[in-house]
């Protein structure tokens, strides 16, 4: 199962080049086959941003940019760094954090370039609808929504947890049959009822941050650029403080031996730790969404997804920096490693308040940007009608796609209500290593589709740089756990039901 996804991606590809000999070979009546119908590509450029109106263009380069770091920036820095490094990679964690941030940094290139020619909010579906199909754009832009539903659900679980903990600490003790979902994983993986009724404090902040995305684009980058502001100034500020009291021994050894298990320490877990890690870098998928609602998408666009990267990856690798030199690697495998590495410092005890705040305030913003991507590429998969036009409804007044929206909201907020963190986690990370690894090779199959497209960005060396990328991507699935698997292939054949019941009939493309 590990070596699927090159398979997979081999085969498309020599599908999509038996398309195109058809194409250029066949008469038109023969040309009318099923797999020149499964592999129709979309219009390259739509006319004039065609359905802007519908939306308000509000966002300059720096909203872009604070609506992809709000994305990054989150349970990621403040709890993942810590886990990972604990049962992964030890304090190898930042060569996993470098080694995600290359694969992004490569697939945030080419999400450039496809951004600037052809900026519409579908995103990697878009993308892929242009240069590989419309069944390999279903793939992708079906595991895209299960990618940011389950995001915002599984951080506003631990958003849950991080809000009871500060209130216990003021005196405020919430009911646990509120606080925890009402169903568990089990040692043998199997789910079971743990008695609570809901873990309302989550399902409480999905509904609210979905209101604010319901009711304008401009209200929701505002308090989007707050929350940066705040958490970005809470991290330098630990990252300072705990400068002082890092010791070199516990960078010893820098890369722990293996165990004996696949994954666990040494290369195989530095590996896995990557891709583990890699969901953390999905805040440029999220920017690239808005693109109807840049004011100036052809530049702002390229420079808001790579400045995302570049400002996340340091000050994701800083911050494991100092937490794995501040305490051994081993001790953070908790809800709250930040939080241990300055308890071990009593010097440093009047930062844990302020690191708490800061994670609320990150994990707030991860919500609130995976509420807004979500409902902007199920607006793109409608409009070209493979899902019910209802979800392209955008609101007379707040110039937002409603329906879709309050269909994300409530749905996300079910799942938080009811699975704990540990079910939903083993959903995140395989979509978008799929759907980046997608855009990469989209890249190459449109300049050779379309060479003569005007691209205001382009990736450099592409020929050399896109392959990589894909290849980097794709690899980094090979580390992911076989449940991760299992789930991808029975959310892929749910997709799959819908898309040839419903989505293949309905297709603009065909009509």
């Amino acid at each position: 199962m590990r070596h699927l996804p090159p398979i997979i991606f081999g085969l498309l590809g020599v599908a999509r080049i038996m398309n195109d000999a058809t194409e250029s070979a066949a008469p038109p009546a023969a040309s009318q086959s099923l797999l020149r119908k499964l592999f129709a590509v979309h219009a390259v450029v739509a006319p004039e941003r065609a359905g802007a109106e519908r939306l308000k263009q509000a966002l300059s380069v720096w909203a872009l940019m604070a609506i992809g770091i709000g994305a990054t920036i989150g349970t990621g820095i403040f709890v993942l760094t810590g886990t990972v490094a604990a049962n992964q990679s030890g304090p190898a964690i930042t060569i996993s954090l470098a080694i995600a941030a290359f694969g992004s940094g490569l697939a945030a290139l080419c999400y450039a370039e496809f951004a600037a020619f052809l900026p519409v909010p579908g995103s990697a579906y878009s993308y892929t609808y242009a240069t590989l199909g419309e069944v390999v754009a279903w793939f992708i832009g079906w595991n895209l929504l299960l990618e940011y539903g389950i995001s915002a659900s599984a951080v506003a679980v631990s958003w849950s947890a991080y809000v009871a903990s500060l209130l216990s600490g003021w005196g405020i003790h919430l009911p646990a049959m509120w606080i925890n979902a009402p169903i568990q994983q089990n040692a043998a993986g199997h789910l079971v009822a743990t008695g609570a009724i809901m873990n309302l404090p989550a399902v409480l902040v999905v509904l609210a941050l979905s209101a604010l995305c319901y009711v304008g684009i401009q209200e929701t980058a505002r308090v989007t650029n707050f929350m940066v502001v705040l958490k970005v100034a809470v991290i330098l500020v630990v990252v300072v403080a705990g400068l002082k009291f890092i010791s070199s021994s516990n960078w010893h050894p820098y890369v722990p031996p293996n165990t004996g298990t696949f994954g666990h320490f040494g290369w195989t877990g530095v590996l896995q730790g990557a891709g583990i890690i890699f969901f953390s870098y999905v805040g440029f998928d999220t920017a690239s969404t808005t693109a109807l609602e840049a004011r100036n998408p052809q530049r702002d666009l390229p420079l808001g997804i790579i400045g995302t990267l570049i400002i996340s990856t340091v000050l994701y690798v800083a911050m494991a920096a100092v937490v794995t030199g501040m305490v051994p690697y081993f001790k953070l495998n908790v809800a709250d490693p930040v939080s241990v590495a300055l308890n071990a410092h009593p010097a440093l005890s009047w930062l844990r308040s302020l690191v708490t705040l800061g994670t609320i305030i990150g994990m707030t913003s991860v919500i609130l940007t995976s509420i807004l991507g979500q409902p902007r590429i199920l607006l793109s998969m409608a409009d070209d009608g493979l899902l019910p036009p209802v979800m392209s409804r955008c609101h007379p007044r707040f110039k937002t796609p409603h329906v879709s929206t309050a269909i994300t909201g409530v749905i996300a907020a079910l799942i938080a209500g009811v699975f704990p963190l540990d079910v939903l986690a083993d959903l995140i990370s395989i979509g978008i290593l799929l759907a980046f690894a997608v855009v990469c090779i989209g890249v190459l199959v449109m300049r050779h589709t379309r060479p003569d497209v005007p691209r205001p960005f382009r990736v450099p060396w592409a020929w050399v740089l896109c392959p990589l990328g894909a290849a980097v991507c794709l690899g980094m699935t090979y580390f992911l756990s076989d449940a991760t698997w299992i789930r991808l292939v029975v959310w892929t054949f749910i997709g799959g039901a819908i898309y040839v019941f419903y989505g293949f009939r309905h297709s603009k493309q065909r009509a």
